[in-house]
């Protein structure tokens, strides 16, 4: 019977990703794409299917030093050449379409810590707190 709940990837869609990750991984590691903007610049951070598993999306972060739009560049320009050794090292049935996007979490998470640092919200949270310490749960 099918999981009929949205947004939960199955296990296989789960273990196939994992998959490509890890064949992506190398392949950006060992520089088998022959595009010098791609040479060890790309970290994949994950790699989600679609359910009928026929397309990938691979979430990438550029390394340090390495310009963000080049590197999504080359990749786009390389999707046909990467997929193809990504197909010789995993045996599928169907060698999904990839798509690769900039993961952007990192930078979301950076902003987040900021504005929790800024002194106006430390003091808010500080409120927040004292509020707590004289709540009474017998009332």
């Amino acid at each position: 019977m099918a999981d009929h709940r949205k947004g939960a990837p199955s296990q296989r869609q789960l273990r196939v990703g994992e998959l490509i990750r890890h064949a992506l991984a190398e392949i950006f590691s060992r520089g088998d794409v022959n595009d010098p903007a791609l040479d060890g610049a790309v970290t994949v951070v994950e790699v989600s299917m679609s359910p009928d598993l026929r397309h990938a999306t691979a979430y990438v972060i550029p390394f340090a030093g390495h310009r963000s739009a080049e590197v999504m560049s080359a990749l786009d320009r390389s999707r046909k050449r990467i997929r193809a050794e990504v197909g010789r090292r995993i045996t599928l049935k169907f060698m999904p379409d990839l798509h690769f996007r900039q993961d952007t979490s990192l930078d979301y998470a950076a902003r987040v810590d900021e504005i929790l640092h800024r002194p106006e919200v430390a003091r808010d949270l500080r409120h927040d707190d004292d509020d707590d310490a004289g709540f009474n749960s017998d009332q």
